[in-house]
Parts: C-alpha cells; structure tokens; sequence
C-alpha cells in the first residue's frame, strides 16, 4: 500500500469511523444515533430561512415535516442529480446537448447550495466546506464536459464512478469537518459503488443516480448527527437561545432511550 498513499488514508479513515464507539467518541459524538426523526427544537442558525410543511384534508394529516435551508441544499440537489442521471440513461438526445444540460443543472445546484447554506456556514464557521464542494463540483464539470467534446474514453465511459468518488470525497471531508459518522458513511458509501460500478457497466448512469439522490433525499428528511454547534457571529441573546434549545434537545433525547 505505500505505492498509494490515497488508499492508506482512506483505510485510515474507515478505521476511525468504523471503531467501536470507546474508540472514536472523542471525535465523534457517539451519544447521538447516527440518523434519527428531525426534532423541532432548532438553533438560531437553523430556523433562518426554514421551510414548515403541513398539508392535511380536514383531520387528515397528509404530509408534515421541516426543512432547515441544509436540508433544502440536500434536497435541491436530490433532485438535479436524479434529473442528470436519468437523462443520462434514457434521454435520445446526443451527448453534447446534455453535457450542456448536465453542466446548467450543475451550476444551478452550486449556486444554489451557496445561498442556501451561506448563513448556516458562516455560523459554523464552515465555510471552507462550501468552498471543498465548489471546487469538487468544477472538477467534475470540467472532466466530464472535456471527456464528450474532446472525446476522451476513460472518462467518458467512467461518468457515474467519476461522480461517486466526487462526491464520496466530498462527503467524508464533510464527515470529519462536522464530525459527522452519517455524513462520513455516506462517503464510504459513494466510494464503495463507484468501484461497483467500475466492474458492471450496465445502467450505470441510472444506478448512479439511485445512490447519490437517495443519499441526499435521506439525509434531507432525516436529522443526522454532527459535533455541537458553533455560536460564531451570534448575540447573545441568539447564544442564550441556543443553549436553551439544546437543553430541551437533550432532555428530549434522554427521555427517548
């Protein structure tokens, strides 16, 4: 393994992430399931922009739910993945016309992601996460847009792996940048069907869209585990309140086990 250094790494990483709880709690914060039901009881940085749904017919509750502006990033590229990968594998149109599609829908979702998530980040002080997946999400593009108009085979034929490694960087960055085991498994994940892929080629594109959409629609309608939140640029007001918040969020998680 010391002609790849890249895999030495990432088993290094999987070790920390798949150690016993006694073992890794010091840098994850092992008391907290890894996916569990949204809890209602925000921080400040949470409920800036959050959208509340409750659509019910008369006593009928059909569909309730919350949605911080980190889930709305996760949802918004569920969709635009689902939307590239399935024309990927059924649109009739040539591949130029949709790497100028794939490359649109992209740089929506970047965009996107930025002004969503800026607020929340800036309070984390995770900016340099946004500025990893922005720079992820170039790299992709200009791979994939020089691989169909330049012709570059490799490439071209290893689109979906391409993607998943991608992303499945970006999700481990993300893991250990939030101390996050869901955003870090998520990561493990990706990498481990990009390498699927690699050996079985049939609906590929489809297949890729199935993992990385249905990662991201999980974990916009789950609330996932990270580190304690960072009261970076806050009143203290908003600091009091978040302390307050917590306390219920604890008492709530308390009274569940």
């Amino acid at each position: 393994m010391q002609n790849y250094p890249w895999l030495c790494i990432f088993v290094k990483m999987c070790l920390v992430i798949l150690s016993p709880p006694s073992s890794s709690m010091n840098f994850f914060k092992s008391s907290e399931p890894v996916l569990r039901r949204k809890q209602h009881e925000l921080d400040v940085q949470d409920l800036r922009g959050i959208w509340r749904i409750h659509w019910k017919i008369g006593n009928f509750t059909l569909w309730n739910a919350i949605y911080t502006r980190i889930d709305q990033v996760f949802l918004l590229w569920g969709f635009l993945t689902a939307t590239i990968f399935l024309t990927g594998q059924f649109s009739p149109f040539d591949w130029g016309a949709q790497a100028v599609l794939w490359s649109f829908l992209t740089v929506i979702g970047t965009f996107g992601m930025l002004a969503l998530s800026w607020s929340w980040v800036v309070a984390e002080r995770a900016v340099w996460l946004v500025v990893c997946w922005m720079a992820l999400m170039g790299i992709g593009l200009f791979l994939t847009d020089y691989s169909i108009f330049y012709g570059w085979g490799e490439v071209m034929l290893n689109l979906g792996p391409l993607w998943l490694g991608l992303t499945a960087i970006g999700y481990l960055i993300t893991g250990f940048g939030l101390r996050s085991r869901a955003l870090a498994y998520a990561g493990i994940f990706h990498l481990l069907s990009g390498l699927v892929l690699l050996s079985v080629s049939d609906w590929q594109f489809l297949s890729t869209g199935m993992v990385m959409a249905g990662s991201l629609l999980l974990l916009g309608e789950s609330q996932w585990d990270m580190r304690s939140p960072i009261d970076y640029n806050l009143s203290e007001v908003e600091k009091e309140f978040n302390r307050l918040q917590h306390q219920v969020r604890q008492t709530a998680l308390q009274r569940n086990h």
